[in-house]
């Protein structure tokens, strides 16, 4: 395929589309509501399609005062919300109805694009429901931006957090990022400095009880750095990194070797599995702490997240 047109290679699969250029293959899956492979430059920065992020691991101030119990259905959403619709924009032009097999027999193996953008549209299993958007649009570049909306709705509890989580093949050999020292959490940001920084590996901090941790706010660039794969063939052990930047508004992140639901579960450090994954969760908004005391003090109502207001932030991802 030649690419000195500097455009798109699209390829229409059966249930899925791909997006092609002299360095990097993204395929975007149909039938599992996202973006299932990101390879740039033969390196694989996917092990799972980015999801709808809706929870943080509880702390103890979050069990004194109750409100894991009173944000349960996030928990469950964080898990089980479902991809319901999907729009597939080329060039400005949307595609319809979706071409998947076997209209997509009608594509050739040589269509090209300036700029792709798939919309999936989800619902939450909360009760009552609401939706949630993500949009990826793909410029002939490979660079790709993200925005996402959550649709506010009456009647749902508060949530923990909203973002996108990504899951990566293999551990992260550590991270750089353009933003506040140190971990911050919105109700945590005094004594904070703005600065870049290096956090070498995936550190977890200590707690006796594991809980969320790692939260780095009003980041403006974050640049992953790997150097293993899950390819037998691969025995470079050179890094190669994927950076995050923002597009609108600062974002906050945490880069870990678990998920949250797998903090949850754990009582003690040890019962956390070995690291095997970098889990990368970018937020786009995130509940205070509290502290004030872990006997039943709430975080201060600014640091609250309501689900009656829609949400909505954009980041960019690039190499």
């Amino acid at each position: 395929m030649d690419y000195t047109n500097n455009q798109l290679h699209v390829i229409y699969g059966d249930a899925s589309l791909g997006l092609e250029g002299p360095n990097f293959h993204y395929l975007f899956s149909y039938e599992r509501g996202g973006l299932e492979s990101l390879v740039v430059n033969q390196k694989e920065w996917l092990y799972r399609t980015p999801t709808p992020l809706f929870w943080r691991a509880t702390t103890d101030n979050d069990h004194g005062n109750g409100f894991d119990v009173k944000a349960a259905q996030w928990y469950a959403a964080d898990r089980f919300t479902t991809c319901q619709k999907i729009d597939l924009t080329v060039d400005g032009q949307l595609v319809q109805p979706l071409p998947i097999a076997p209209l997509n027999n009608r594509y050739t193996n040589h269509e090209m694009a300036n700029q792709v953008a798939l919309t999936y549209h989800f619902v939450t299993p909360t009760v009552p429901s609401t939706s949630v958007s993500i949009t990826y649009t793909v410029a002939s570049d490979g660079n790709i931006k993200i925005m996402t909306h959550f649709a506010g709705r009456e009647g749902l509890p508060e949530l923990p957090a909203f973002g996108l989580r990504f899951i990566m093949p293999t551990t992260a050999t550590g991270f750089d990022y353009q933003g506040l020292s140190g971990e911050t959490y919105p109700d945590r940001l005094a004594g904070a400095t703005q600065g870049q920084f290096h956090v070498d590996g995936l550190p977890v901090t200590p707690y006796l009880v594991p809980q969320e941790c790692g939260m780095h706010m009003q980041t403006s660039q974050l640049t992953v750095t790997r150097s293993t794969t899950q390819n037998n063939a691969d025995q470079s052990k050179q890094p190669f990194s994927l950076t995050f930047s923002q597009a609108d508004q600062p974002f906050a992140f945490s880069c870990l070797p678990y998920t949250a639901a797998e903090l949850e579960q754990a009582t003690h450090l040890e019962e956390l599995p070995l690291p095997r994954r970098t889990v990368l969760s970018i937020y786009g908004a995130v509940r205070g702490v509290g502290g004030i005391d872990s006997w039943g003090a709430d975080v201060e109502a600014k640091y609250h997240i309501p689900a009656n207001q829609d949400l909505d932030f954009s980041f960019n991802i690039h190499f």
